[in-house]
């Protein structure tokens, strides 16, 4: 049957001289079985191929096949050009014989116009898909009913009283169907009557009687607060089924229409009027906020380091570890630091839990891999962060420093940064699950074969390298904007108003001071960080304790500066009424093992150049001592008294040593002199100076 006589500019989707392709919209479709065929020739392209172009992205899919007598129908111009020219050369130029095969029907504004305005019974207009679909079937309509009046006609023309042939009007329908996708019915029977009601009814009767029943419609206003109340009821809490029949037997009583399916409570409730009224009673305010509330559209920088995000999640990628004698499952936290322009990892931190020590250590790393520091930070509200060590590091690090909005999730986009992270890179590892381990929810897929595979798990330590290098292939993959690398984006940015970070800059910024200044002992100075000791000596050039700092500085208290991720130096300051005054470094105790057994090289010389540095010492004090006493009449041989001999040191060895110090007198102008001479003047007085020296 010829349907050429129809008018009309828009194609129709189906009904072409070739079988090999057809209309779908405005759009050329080729089906899988012609691509794929081979009864006829060489196939177009293998059924394996033709899996791998779809599951690629590299053939457009119309239209799955799926459906009792449904088939595939793939965009023509989404082929790849090799098979394209296959494709013409076994069934020629899709776009010359489509052309030629046009079904068109006649547009209707009327129609359209009426579809648009028409109100339901409730004040709503029609759906704008039902608009097209019933402007679609009274066009069709239109063309069936010219089609009959035109045989009609002719018959009457003709002298032919038998009636219009309504199997030829059904034929054409169907043809119609196959091009456009009418929904009008598809029996002869109802298109008749539906012919015969649209004649009498126009385009009121395409509308569907769903539209027009809804026990909703016909709420009253006071039904439809007792409705939301008894939704938002939460002594007791209705069932859907329970609000039905509560609803219903208080309508009883106050004269109002009851509810004749649940699916009308349902209907009444989820309209965007009625829905804002209870949904916070059942879901909670925040999450009504973050449903009905208007959200900022906001443009993300277009700099490196203008805006730095961190925030601190559950890591999910889980590890082994022993307990009890036995593997037991773990995972732990992990803090990342974004850039918000690129989206490159810049710098993390994996730890138990999250707290400020892990956030120090991702911000840390980012600064070092920028060598920049950001504009600004945005951060979490965890506890951390509001501490005033926190507030003070963030104050030195950026210019604005800000948590996120509380109770607003989506103000911050590393969550959905971190989220893509974890499904793109993270997922291929069987070990991630993406969920808590104790959340039967998120974990119940993994939970099983985890468990059944505790110990291939990685250990800590392979953990920490799996995800170094899951965060390393994160950064090297395009940027879902630009298609360049994270990494690429960020190294090529600048940003002008971000100041570069120099070595002093990094002490000051990551460097921590102790909060009270600690006393330099006779066994050196000691501080405590993470629940640990860490003692400190000033060494001189030669890599020995600085005996002469120590004979001026012990008992002397300094503020400790130290480096949190490397404990191998500090740095030791003086209060002063100008504030803190650098005074030395220091370096870690040294220490010798007491056994002989385990002493290493240098050990023993250590030990024996300190004993000998200890008594020299001893000698020097108690000469220089002497010295004093004498100067201001205060020395016991001054009062027929002794001075007690050091113990341990033998007067041959003292007088060895004695003869090494020099002692500084007093008296002005006067130069040092060795002890040979500070006895000799002694000896001049009325006692008996040697008595100084006497071993006992």
């Amino acid at each position: 049957m010829n349907l050429q006589w129809l008018s009309g500019a828009i194609p129709a989707r189906g009904a072409s001289k070739s079988k090999t392709m057809e209309w779908f919209g405005n759009t050329i479709a080729v089906t899988k079985h012609d691509l794929t065929r081979s009864d006829d020739g060489e196939g177009i392209m293998s059924a394996d191929c033709y899996k791998k172009l779809v599951a690629r992205g590299q053939l457009t899919m119309l239209r799955p096949g799926k459906g009792l007598g449904s088939y595939a129908l793939i965009e023509y111009a989404s082929m790849p050009s090799r098979f394209r020219d296959r494709f013409e050369a076994k069934y020629g130029d899709p776009e010359t014989m489509m052309k030629q095969d046009k079904i068109t029907l006649a547009v209707d504004p009327e129609a359209q116009r009426f579809f648009h305005d028409h109100l339901l019974p409730n004040g709503e207009h029609l759906p704008e898909a039902k608009q097209i679909e019933y402007t679609l079937n009274a066009r069709v309509l239109n063309a069936l009913r010219e089609m009959f009046n035109t045989q009609r006609a002719m018959r009457r023309a003709c002298n032919n009283n038998t009636p219009v042939i309504w199997t030829n009007i059904f034929a054409a329908a169907e043809q119609l169907r196959a091009a456009y996708g009418h929904t009008l019915p598809k029996s002869e029977a109802r298109l008749r009557d539906k012919m015969r009601q649209y004649a009498k009814e126009g385009y009121t009767c395409l509308v569907s009687g769903k539209f027009c029943n809804s026990n909703t419609l016909k709420i009253t206003k006071a039904a439809g607060r007792q409705i939301i109340a008894l939704r938002r009821s939460r002594v007791p809490v209705y069932t859907t089924q329970q609000l039905f029949d509560e609803f219903n037997r208080i309508a009883a009583q106050r004269g109002w229409k009851p509810l004749e399916s649940k699916a009308s409570l349902i209907q009444y409730l989820e309209r965007p009027e009625v829905k804002p009224q209870w949904y916070d009673a059942v879901y909670g305010e925040l999450a009504a906020k973050q449903l009905f509330s208007r959200r900022n559209k906001t443009v993300m920088p277009t700099m490196r380091d203008s805006l730095w995000y961190g925030d601190g999640t559950k890591l999910n990628l889980y590890y082994k570890a022993v307990e009890n004698g036995r593997w037991v499952v773990r995972t732990a936290s992990v803090y990342e630091v974004i850039d918000a322009y690129s989206e490159t990892l810049l710098g993390y931190a994996v730890s138990g839990t999250e707290n400020f020590d892990a956030q120090f250590r991702a911000f840390r790393m980012a600064v070092e891999t920028a060598g920049h520091k950001p504009y600004e930070i945005v951060t979490d509200n965890q506890g951390g962060q509001r501490s005033k060590i926190a507030q003070r590091f963030f104050a030195n690090i950026c210019r604005i420093s800000r948590p996120t909005a509380p109770y607003n999730a989506p103000s911050k986009s590393i969550e959905s940064v971190f989220g893509r992270f974890q499904r793109q890179v993270l997922h291929q590892d069987w070990r991630f699950t993406g969920g808590n381990i104790s959340s039967k929810e998120s974990w119940k897929i993994n939970r099983e074969f985890l468990e059944a595979n505790k110990e291939q798990l990685y250990t800590y330590e392979e953990m920490l390298a799996a995800y170094a290098a899951a965060r390393g292939q994160w950064n090297s993959m395009p940027h879902y904007d630009t298609g360049v690398a994270h990494e690429e984006m960020y190294r090529t940015s600048v940003n002008p108003e971000t100041d570069p970070v120099t070595e002093l800059d990094m002490i000051d910024l990551f460097w921590l001071t102790t909060e009270r200044p600690s006393l330099f002992s006779a066994d050196g100075i000691t501080i405590q960080y993470r629940n640990r000791k860490y003692t400190y000596e000033v060494l001189d050039a030669a890599g020995r304790p600085d005996m002469e700092w120590r004979r001026e500085n012990t008992g002397r208290s300094f503020f400790v500066r130290f480096d949190p991720d490397r404990m191998d130096r500090a740095l030791l300051y003086e209060e002063t009424p100008m504030g803190l005054r650098f005074e030395t470094v220091a370096y870690p105790y040294l220490t010798v093992h007491r056994n002989i057994q385990e002493q290493q090289p240098g050990d023993m010389e250590l030990l024996r150049w300190n004993d000998a540095q200890i008594k020299e010492q001893r000698v020097r004090r108690q000469i220089e001592n002497h010295a004093l006493e004498l100067e201001h009449g205060v020395a016991p041989e001054q009062h027929g008294l002794r001075t007690p001999a050091i113990k341990g040191i033998s007067e041959r060895e003292f007088e060895r040593l004695a003869d090494t110090v020099m002692v500084v007198p007093t008296t002005p102008a006067s130069e040092p002199i060795a002890v040979g001479e500070y006895t000799k003047a002694v000896s001049n007085t009325d006692y008996d100076p040697t008595s100084i020296f006497n071993r006992m």
